[in-house]
């Protein structure tokens, strides 16, 4: 984001959130996925017995009522629950307290894929057996898309800039990109942007089955998903949020606020090849790399590693790999390159919110986390992909990928933040 006029505010992040299937804070998640532990099990939110796929990874013991009331809870679909816990835990961890206060120049960007669509799915059920009788009154508060956006700015008070993203695969990462945006433009101080969704269901189930994009390794669930490997057989479906707070340098430094990592780079395309398959020269995924470096003003000799979108597809995982190649030459094999997803699953307008989250945890602790299940190489994936064992590096920038149905293509480079010199 340097090509930006320099009087531009540096963006920071300051906060981080998560509710995972690996744990309901960003630290349980990052250890666990630091200790290459799998959330993926079988499905109980729905009777999965007659399907192909039977497995997913699943939130686990989340209580709503940590963050909202008993009649706040019955109001809200399943993803927007997430997405305030995640909004509150962000604003927590970067100091901010329970909520922002009314303030105008605080604002919110939610990116997901399908909202409440299953909550609709479910009352037109009840609709079609019982009648509009007993249609819940709440049902248009759940089923919009922009209703998480909404209630993470009612809960949080944050009456700024707000917004909806709603790009599938990439929606956490357009959100983030966008929020950078309107810090930088001069429209907010301080923003939540992520990611939310939760559609484990039958007739997501359905649908992806009848695309055969789903594992049906449903006898050995926690190795289904494995991105990179010649024995994938497809995605894992899961679920969550995860936020992070985003602030100008100057708000961020004025109240003495710890700094996970700045925000340098953004970029997002089109494929516009096939609204599901990956072209398989890579064609946009690899102009969006070369595009956010650029728009980071760095490298491929400064990106020290690579958050993939790796969703353990068939055509997904080389096409990538054939992007990164692209874009990086011989360096893309002395890159290391991990998949957050071989563990957690793929949870849609939540998966590149987590994943920068984990991008701005590498940059931290100088750990990057293994990408799980890689134990037959596939020749058509042969890069550095930290198999099965965290590894400790030196990391300062980082690329994190994710490339959606659609042909939604979205980058983030974040960098270890450091004071310029004078």
């Amino acid at each position: 984001m340097n090509s930006s006029s320099h009087h531009a505010p540096r963006v920071v992040i300051t906060g981080l959130g998560a509710i995972t299937p690996l744990g309901l804070s960003p630290e349980t998640c990052w250890q666990n996925l630091l200790a290459a532990k799998s959330g993926v099990d079988a499905v109980t939110l729905f009777d999965a017995t007659d399907f192909k796929t039977r497995i997913a990874a699943e939130v686990k013991n989340f209580d709503p009522l940590q963050y909202v009331d008993a009649k706040d809870a019955r109001r809200m679909g399943r993803a927007t629950l997430f997405v305030i816990g995640a909004a509150k835990q962000a604003l927590r961890d970067a100091g901010l307290g329970d909520d922002l206060g009314d303030d105008p120049r605080a604002g919110v960007v939610i990116g997901t894929g399908l909202g409440g669509f299953v909550e609709a799915i479910k009352e037109h059920d009840a609709y079609a057996r019982q009648g509009s009788g007993r249609v819940s009154p709440f049902l248009a508060a759940v089923i919009l898309p922009n209703m998480p956006a909404f209630f993470v700015a009612q809960h949080c008070r944050a009456h700024g800039f707000n917004s909806t993203v709603v790009t599938t695969c990439a929606a956490g990462t357009d959100a983030i990109g966008a929020a950078t945006a309107a810090i930088r433009r001069g429209d907010a101080d301080v923003m939540l942007a992520g990611g939310t969704d939760a559609i484990i269901s039958d007739i997501i189930f359905t649908a992806f089955g009848a695309m055969r994009a789903l594992s049906t390794r449903n006898d050995d669930p926690s190795h289904a998903c494995r991105p990179f490997d010649k024995e994938r057989d497809g995605l894992v479906i899961g679920e969550g949020a995860a936020i992070v707070t985003l602030e100008a340098l100057e708000h961020a430094q004025a109240r003495g606020a710890k700094i996970y990592a700045e925000v340098i780079g953004y970029a997002a395309n089109s494929d516009g090849y096939h609204f599901v398959a990956s072209d398989p020269q890579a064609t946009g995924p690899t102009k969006a790399i070369r595009d956010v470096l650029q728009n980071a003003g760095v490298t491929p000799e400064q990106i020290d590693y690579i958050n993939a979108h790796a969703t353990s597809t068939l055509l997904n995982d080389p096409a990538e790999t054939t992007a990164i190649k692209k874009v990086f030459g011989d360096r893309a094999y002395h890159v290391p390159i991990s998949a957050t997803k071989s563990m957690v699953g793929h949870a849609m307008g939540a998966a590149g919110a987590l994943e920068a989250i984990v991008c701005a945890l590498t940059i931290r602790d100088q750990k990057i986390h293994p990408t799980a299940n890689l134990t037959t190489p596939d020749p058509a994936c042969d890069l550095d992909y930290v198999p099965n064992v965290a590894r400790t590096a030196h990391i300062r920038t980082v690329l994190s990928n994710s490339f959606g149905f659609g042909g939604q293509n979205a980058c983030l480079v974040l960098t270890q933040f450091q004071v310029p010199h004078q």
